[in-house]
């Protein structure tokens, strides 16, 4: 994004017996790359993937064992791995977000920025957690809550998803083409089944929590959340993450919603798979998706 800065010198003379000649006119026209727009284009090179050597190195990041990583380049930031990675490349934890190494936040805070990029979103939602709430107690409750963290936590670390969120009875995790790759479709689709299996669907047992999940694929806007001491997070804003939060509040329990945007980007074969047009709060028009389970066999065109 260019902007252009133009300006005007006019001498003050008296107009109406001016010299003309000694009357001069100064244009100066400066085109330049905003502070801003910088910063836009190191985001999405960085959520693209375009940005270095993030890819390679998140691959590389992942082989060494450790439970929290960086949100961007995947180093670990405690036990053994966070040490090594310590003595060998200098990066801790961010004192101001621990979800990021010290390197990748000193980058980040010194050019806040955001970028409309596509990718798909995963929103899993426990049905009906207030009556759940109020049946098991607050001690069971939280402890049943922190159970869903750590397996979302699991499966969307294993799917290279960006944790978005873990907050209330809702997780969200955002598979970025820097991080999952240009079939995040795909893979967000098979981890909504993955997570729907890890809270027991599909088993001999009943699954230990009502779960809804709703996937749906986009351009979205993400950027940075932050205050004068410098960047406290990121959000994703508008209709494609509005649909994704609207999808997984009215898939029933153990159902998982694929937009049609998400199927055919992961090129789904939905044959066999209920079809439904919904009518989602907040949207003008109504949205045809289709209704996966965790035994759903999802077969899947190679990206």
């Amino acid at each position: 994004m260019l902007s252009a800065t133009i300006t005007l010198q006019i001498c003050a003379c008296n107009r109406s017996g001016h010299d003309t000649q000694s009357c001069r006119i100064f244009v100066w026209i400066e085109v330049q790359m905003t502070e801003n727009a910088r910063n836009n284009e190191l985001w999405r090179q960085v959520l693209s993937g375009e940005y270095k050597d993030i890819p390679r190195a998140r691959r590389l990041l992942k082989r060494i064992p450790c439970k929290v990583r960086c949100k961007i380049c995947n180093a670990p930031l405690n036990g053994p791995g966070g040490r090594l990675i310590r003595l060998t490349l200098g990066r801790i934890p961010s004192r101001i977000n621990p979800h990021f190494c010290s390197g990748c936040y000193d980058l980040l805070a010194a050019n806040p920025g955001s970028t409309e990029i596509e990718m798909t979103l995963l929103f899993a939602d426990i049905r009906g957690s207030t009556t759940l709430a109020q049946q098991m107690g607050t001690q069971a409750f939280s402890h049943l809550i922190n159970r869903f963290y750590i397996t979302a936590t699991h499966v969307f670390s294993e799917s290279d998803a960006w944790i978005e969120r873990l907050v209330g009875d809702q997780v969200i995790g955002l598979y970025l083409p820097a991080m999952a790759g240009l079939n995040h479709a795909q893979i967000a689709i098979h981890s909504a089944q993955k997570l729907a299996h890890a809270v027991g669907y599909g088993g001999s047992d009943e699954a230990w929590l009502p779960l809804g999940i709703g996937v749906h694929t986009g351009y979205t806007f993400m950027g940075t959340v932050g205050s004068e001491s410098g960047i406290r997070d990121f959000t994703v804003l508008g209709d494609t993450a509005n649909t994704a939060a609207r999808l997984s509040s009215v898939a029933a329990a153990g159902e998982i919603l694929i937009s049609h945007s998400a199927g055919a980007h992961a090129r789904i074969d939905t044959t066999g798979l209920e079809a439904r047009t919904l009518e989602l709060k907040g949207r003008s028009e109504p949205i045809d998706v289709h209704v996966a389970h965790v035994d759903s066999p999802l077969v899947m065109a190679r990206v």
